[in-house]
């Protein structure tokens, strides 16, 4: 079945993800490794063709949530390696052996449980150890109190049978953010993950071969120690926030809709849900068939305004589950059909956000299966995917 992509749909530059990647390699060096993040389905933009232009222009590894996003790029043809950042359950290690794919341990249980699976199944799984230097989340304690124990839980787990122990890694919880107290914070994370390496790396009498925790803060805006042998920006490579600005990064995603009805009211008509709304005057409405099923936060009801040919349009009322309502009032060009776009390289993704009171990855990562997705490469389109079962 046809998508009716007329209705709301997602824009992706392969063009400008390509041209980010370059531009973050060329930031990086060389000699650094470049792990793209493509979980939670690329952030919204679709990671089977992301980490297909990834893996052909010459990126390392990606990262990943789950098994199951992990497998969906192997059997799309995704042969690059693949690190799961989240749990898998111990049922799973058969395939991931199978597939080659590495798994983030994070404390012994998981360890234990990795290694029993894998010794009886007679395979190896291969790991990147997760330490916990200060995001308190997931990984090894290793901070005040728990150094000498956390580093011999991490060289007891690479030690362990039937676990290849390639890599090690750490999450910093504030490099993205202003000010000394954050900065002072992340070189605290950051100092504490090296004498954690030290540490086990002499103990256990062998080097790991990859060592990471630059995430786009730290890309951005720490000096190139921070790369160690890899980096993993997620926001920076798909042209999003106020760093992507500074390295000249682009956009990959504009969200599109078109209006479908155009209703004239009176002065004092209440537009939507709970008449948070009343027009002022004789008013031009136009109803897009875009809301929060869509992706629309509805926190932005009646606060941000949509891009349309003769300009911003001010979105008026709640947002519905399946429709909202601009004002174009004094757009006489702006009829039925016309396109409108929601955010892209005309309306920034980041003023949306702003006035939502998050961050663009929750908008990008919203956009729900429903809203197709359509890729250009050199211009061209060359794919589309609708995620709805038909």
């Amino acid at each position: 079945m046809e998508s009716t992509l007329r209705r709301t749909w997602a824009e992706v530059d392969l063009d400008a993800l390509e041209r980010n990647y370059k531009k973050i390699r060329e930031h990086i060096g060389s000699d650094v490794k470049f792990l793209g993040v493509v979980k939670a389905d690329a952030y919204g933009h679709g990671s089977v063709q992301c980490s297909k232009l990834l893996e052909k222009i010459g990126a390392d590894y990606l990262a990943v949530s789950s098994a199951d996003e992990a497998l969906e790029l192997r059997v799309n043809g995704v042969n690059m390696p693949i690190l799961i950042l989240g749990h898998t359950p111990k049922e799973q290690v058969a395939r991931m052996i199978k597939y080659n794919i590495t798994q983030a341990v994070t404390c012994k249980a998981k360890a234990v449980e990795y290694s029993e699976e894998a010794t009886r199944l007679k395979g190896t799984l291969k790991i990147h150890i997760k330490v916990d230097t200060g995001m308190s989340r997931l990984g090894y304690l290793c901070g005040e109190g728990n150094f000498e124990t956390g580093v011999e839980g991490i060289v007891e787990a690479c030690t362990m049978p039937g676990l290849d122990a390639e890599g090690i890694f750490t999450h910093f919880a504030v490099s993205d953010e202003p000010g000394e107290e954050c900065r002072e914070y992340t070189e605290k994370q950051f100092d504490l993950f090296k004498r954690v390496i030290n540490a086990a790396e002499e103990k256990w009498g062998k080097s790991f071969c990859l060592k990471h925790c630059a995430n786009t803060g730290a890309v951005a805006c720490y000096p190139k120690e921070y790369f160690m042998d890899m980096v993993r920006p997620g926001l920076l490579l798909y042209g999003y926030g106020e760093f992507a600005k500074q390295m000249n990064l682009e956009p990959v995603m504009s969200l599109k809709t078109s209006v479908s009805t155009i209703k004239i009211y009176p002065k004092g008509t209440a537009i939507s849900y709970g008449g948070i709304f009343k027009t002022e005057k004789t008013t031009r409405i136009g109803v897009l068939p875009y809301g929060y099923a869509d992706g629309f936060l509805r926190s932005l009801s009646n606060k941000c305004e949509l891009y349309t040919k003769e300009g911003p349009a001010a979105l008026r009322g709640k947002i519905c589950m399946d429709m909202c309502m601009i004002d174009i009032t004094d757009m006489p060009s702006v009829d039925v059909g016309s396109e409108v776009e929601i955010y892209g390289k005309k309306n920034p993704i980041e003023k949306l956000a702003e006035i939502a009171g998050t961050i663009p990855y929750e908008l990008t990562c919203a956009v729900s299966k429903r809203v197709p997705r359509v890729y250009y490469k050199d211009g061209e389109e060359i794919a589309k995917e609708l995620m709805l079962r038909m």
